[in-house]
């Protein structure tokens, strides 16, 4: 078994379960404890059966789970965060599908222990996804899986929430382990998902193998993990994801060049895939992820302005209202816009499996624009608009055009539907072709 302090830790097992200790803090102050008190306490009640391994610096938890499979020796190893507890037979349906398949990687039930109280609480059973900035959520189980009415099968998952997974230890090296190029945490469970259906194996959550996993309040290494989240999320997009990466950069509202994130050379992972010989992600979208909603069809994604108030974005406001509103620009989820090749204009964060972006409407009554969902809009010509970089924005049922007019409201200037004046607007970003 192995533990990688405050990071993670892997694990692997055998007859005779063996630890390792991966140590990524610091040895002042209060990190004393973990330097010679540590080393005699798993000395003395674990003797010969637990290995400390230090790194020389702090490496971040994709990397120090790739030192801990590099101090393994046993035909299965195990990568825990350190603030997982593990339920009695936790292991034993976790190594029978494995012996049945070297090439399953195994995520056993995860439950809840409540901060406050450490008091346990059993979560669900339920597959593990991910929304396009890559960042995990727990999902349902597909379809068939509730069809089979056996609560304890395995479910088929399309990628891990990360805080615990099994493999077979030779398998992950021929995989590729981990993205040794990503930083911190965030994106490398999402990767290794996508990876192993793309090149031949398999993912899948066990009912029957539950640990327990403690959330911290405050992440101890970083206060903007989404600088590191963000920056690995680029890097899965440009190996694996073929031409729906842009969804990844519309997902963060970033431009698909000139960004300036530099998210390192991924000369070796592209080599790995061709190496590999993985499927494409289209495939995997279609077998293994068909409930991911899909945004390909994009134009041009961004914050949407007009030339008359260009310190103003076009933002969705308040939901109960169903109306486009201008509000001082900031590039957050709700002023994310995105023209569709369909002609249609959307407004909102990305949906992933549940509540998608809402589109702009002309209902032809009123004279604001409506924020609804598309699906429930039956006159497609009331939801299908005219545009191109600096011109207007036209609808096709009622020509009318959205412009901005002075007001003494919401922020000095309204957003109207009227009779076209020649009024021009850009959205920020263009999908790359």
């Amino acid at each position: 078994m192995l533990n990688t302090r405050g990071t993670s830790m892997a694990t692997t097992l055998t007859s005779v379960t063996q630890s390792l200790w991966i140590e990524q803090y610091q040895t002042t102050g209060p990190a004393k404890q973990l330097k010679g008190p540590l080393e005699e306490y798993v000395n003395k009640r674990y003797p010969g059966l637990v290995k400390i391994v230090r790194n020389q610096k702090r490496e971040g938890l994709i990397r120090a789970r790739i030192e801990g499979w590099k101090a393994a020796t046993a035909e299965v190893a195990g990568f825990f965060d350190a603030h997982v507890e593990f339920t009695p037979t936790w292991a034993e349906p976790v190594l029978a599908r494995i012996k049945e398949d070297h090439r399953r990687i195994i995520l056993p039930s995860i439950d809840n222990i409540k901060h406050e109280t450490f008091e346990a609480e059993r979560y669900e059973n339920s597959g593990h996804g991910y929304n396009w900035e890559l960042w995990c959520m727990y999902i349902s189980p597909p379809k068939q899986w509730w069809d089979e009415g056996d609560v304890s099968a395995p479910i088929r998952t399309p990628a891990m929430i990360g805080c615990s997974f099994v493999a077979n230890r030779n398998y992950f090296g021929e995989l590729g382990l981990l993205d040794s190029g990503m930083n911190v945490y965030g994106g490398e469970n999402i990767e290794l998902g996508i990876r192993v259906w793309m090149c031949g194996g398999s993912m899948e959550v066990l009912p029957c193998s539950r640990v327990a996993h403690i959330a911290r309040t405050k992440k101890p290494y970083h206060n903007n993990i989404g600088v590191h989240t963000r920056r690995n999320a680029l890097r899965v997009a440009e190996v694996w994801m073929d031409e729906y990466k842009s969804s990844v950069y519309l997902a963060w509202n970033i431009p698909m060049e000139n960004h300036g994130i530099d998210y390192g050379d991924i000369s070796q992972r592209v080599a790995l895939r061709k190496r590999l010989q993985c499927k494409s992600f289209e495939w995997y979208l279609d077998n293994v992820y068909p409930e991911m909603r899909r945004y390909n069809s994009t134009v041009f994604y961004g914050e949407i302005r007009n030339s008359k108030a260009n310190h103003l974005c076009m933002d969705q406001g308040m939901k109960e209202n169903h109306t486009a509103i201008l509000h001082p620009c900031h590039g957050w989820g709700p002023q994310l816009g995105r023209y569709t090749k369909e002609g249609q204009l959307f407004l909102g964060p990305l949906g992933s499996t549940g509540e998608d972006t809402r589109c702009l409407v002309d209902d032809q009554i009123s004279k604001f624009p409506q924020l609804l969902s598309c699906d429930k809009v039956t006159n497609n010509k009331q939801k299908t608009w005219h545009f191109s970089q600096n011109e207007a924005i036209r609808n096709e049922a009622s020509g009318r055009c959205l412009e901005v007019v002075p007001a003494k409201i919401y922020f000095g200037h309204l957003l109207l539907l009227q009779p076209c004046s020649g009024q021009s607007w850009t959205i920020k970003n263009t999908v790359k072709q």
